[in-house]
């Protein structure tokens, strides 16, 4: 199989995507990447050292499609809102990453050129050091929850009919939860939940 002379960063990172969002994750290898790539296993060891540096690619790959510019003005909610939004969108186009994102987000530039332009935000509102770092590990976690519960486990669907068909005497609230599970869209859940979070989020500095 011919190995092409020299291969980019980006050439390499867009190759392991295309696996991942053909196959998910469970198809990313070695010898996939260097199948997508038209070349043999052995010549990819030239440019990375194993599966776990592909999977950072990926996550760089998605990330960089992120804009981590300051969000327009406004109240520091809504800064939030749009810069959770702004990830929630370049993960939706390639679902299957997300998971990655928990053990490669430390070591991703793109991820923490995002998490510099939240903590800012967080910063300008008035959170104090402790609470910018808590804020931030719970939009964080919120949103890569949020972000797999929408591809993996969504509202509607199989699962929340079986729920909505349990015994009503049994569960009431899990039924009656399902049942109405079905009429609220994933744009609705995560937006309204990210908003109970922010609610909850405040700034000692800002508190009565």
């Amino acid at each position: 199989m011919p190995r092409p002379r020299s291969l980019s960063t980006d050439q390499l990172a867009a190759a392991a995507l295309t696996v991942v969002d053909r196959g998910g994750l469970s198809g990313l290898s070695m010898r996939t990447v260097a199948g997508e790539l038209g070349m043999s296993t052995m010549g990819l060891y030239r440019y990375v050292a194993d599966r776990d540096e592909l999977e950072r690619l990926v996550v760089d790959r998605v990330f960089d499609a992120v804009d981590a510019g300051p969000p327009a003005g406004g109240p520091w909610e809504r800064q939030v809102e749009d810069l959770v939004e702004r990830v929630r969108k370049a993960f939706a186009e390639h679902p299957a990453v997300v998971a990655l994102t928990l053990v490669h987000r430390h070591r991703s530039r793109g991820a923490l050129r995002w998490a510099e332009a939240l903590l800012a935000v967080l910063g300008d509102a008035g959170f104090a050091d402790r609470e910018r770092l808590v804020a931030l590990r719970a939009l964080f976690s919120y949103l890569v929850g949020a972000l797999q519960l929408e591809h993996l486990g969504p509202l509607a669907g199989a699962g929340t009919q079986r729920l909505a068909g349990l015994p009503p005497d049994e569960f009431p609230h899990t039924t009656a939860n399902a049942r109405y599970a079905q009429h609220v869209t994933a744009d609705e859940e995560f937006t309204e939940g990210l908003r109970m979070l922010l609610r909850g989020l405040s700034p000692t500095a800002g508190r009565p």
